[in-house]
C-alpha cells in the first residue's frame, strides 16, 4: 500500500499546487505579467483562516468565505495601486514591483501576526475514508483533490461560456484589438486579479488544513512550487496548470519517499527542479503550452 499511499499524497499535494498555479496562469495568460506576490496573498488567506477559526471561534465555512473575500479585496487593491500604473511599462519594471509587493505583504504580516508560526487543526477536515482495514484517505486529501477539480472545471466553463470569460480570451489574444472592439481591458484585468486572489484565499485555507500551521513566511515556498507547476504545465493554460501541479506533487512525494531511504529527503526539491529543466529543454512552452509568435 506504500506506493498507493505515496501516489495519493502526491496527487493531494499536487492539487494544492495546481490551485495556486491557476492564479499564476490566469494573471499571466491575460495580463501578461508574473505576479510573484501571489504566494504572499495565499499566506494572508491562511492567516485570515486562522484568525476566524482560532481567535474568533467560528466554523470552517465562515473561515473559507472570509479568506476568499479578504484575498479578493487585497488582490484588486494591489492591482489598482501597484500594477495598473505599470500597464505600459516593461516586464522588468512589473517584475521588480511584484517582488516589492511580495516583501511588503510579508512585512505587514510580520508586524501584525508576528514571526512565530501558529498551529491549528481544522476540525471539519478531520475525517477519513477507510478503503481497506489497513488503508484510508484523510479528509484533507479528499477536499484538496475534489475542490481543485471542481474549481478548474468551473473556471473553464466560466471562460468559455460567459461574456466576461470570452472578454478574457480576447484580451489574452490581443489586448489592443480587444480594446478596439469595445472591451474594457482594465476591467477584465481587474476581474482576473480578483479571481486569482480568490483562489489564493481557498489555497490559504487548504494550506492551514493540510499542514496545521501558518506564518508570515508560509506563502514563499508554495508560491515558488506553484509557479514551477504553472511553467511545467504551460503557463497561460488552465489544464496545463492542473496537470503541472499534479505531476509536480507526485514527483515531489515519490522523490521524498525514495530519497528518505538514503536520508536524503531534503533533496527532493532539487529533483523537482531538475525534472522541470529537462521538460523545458525538450518543450520550452511546457507540456500544454502554446507557441507564441512575437509581433514585430
Amino acid at each position: 500500500m506504500s506506493f498507493l499511499s505515496t501516489l495519493i499524497s502526491g496527487i493531494s499535494l499536487g492539487s494544492m499546487y495546481a490551485l495556486i498555479a491557476l492564479g499564476y496562469t490566469m494573471v499571466y495568460g491575460i495580463a501578461k505579467m508574473l505576479n510573484f506576490a501571489h504566494g504572499e496573498v495565499i499566506m494572508i488567506g491562511g492567516i485570515a483562516t486562522y484568525e476566524i477559526l482560532a481567535v474568533m471561534g467560528m466554523n470552517a465555512y465562515v473561515a473559507i468565505a472570509v479568506a476568499v473575500v479578504v484575498c479578493t479585496v487585497l488582490g484588486v487593491v494591489v492591482e489598482k495601486i501597484a500594477y495598473k500604473p505599470l500597464r505600459k511599462a516593461g516586464s522588468l519594471a512589473v517584475l521588480i514591483t511584484a517582488i516589492g509587493v511580495s516583501y511588503f505583504l510579508q512585512n505587514i504580516a510580520l508586524l501584525t501576526f508576528g514571526s512565530a508560526y501558529k498551529s491549528y487543526t481544522i476540525q471539519e477536515l478531520k475525517f477519513s475514508w477507510d478503503i481497506t482495514p489497513d488503508f484510508s484517505i484523510q479528509g484533507t486529501t479528499i477536499i484538496n483533490i475534489v475542490l481543485t477539480v471542481v474549481i478548474m472545471v468551473a473556471l473553464t466553463l466560466f471562460i468559455r461560456f460567459t461574456k466576461t470569460g470570452r472578454s478574457m480570451l480576447a484580451v489574452s489574444e490581443d489586448r489592443d484589438a480587444a480594446q478596439l472592439m469595445g472591451i474594457n481591458v482594465n476591467g477584465v484585468i481587474s476581474v482576473t486579479f480578483a479571481i486569482g486572489s480568490a483562489l489564493a484565499g481557498v489555497a490559504g485555507f487548504l494550506f492551514l488544513g493540510t499542514y496545521g500551521q501558518i506564518g508570515a513566511y508560509s506563502g514563499t515556498m508554495p508560491g515558488i512550487k506553484a509557479f514551477t507547476a504553472a511553467v511545467f504545465g504551460g503557463i497561460g493554460s488552465i489544464p496545463g496548470a492542473m496537470l503541472g501541479g499534479i505531476v509536480l506533487g507526485i514527483i515531489e512525494q515519490f522523490s521524498k519517499s525514495i530519497l528518505s531511504e538514503f536520508q536524503l529527503s531534503s533533496f527532493s526539491d532539487a529533483v523537482v527542479f531538475i525534472v522541470l529543466i529537462a521538460v523545458l529543454l525538450i518543450k520550452p512552452t511546457g507540456i500544454l503550452g502554446k507557441k507564441v509568435t512575437e509581433k514585430v
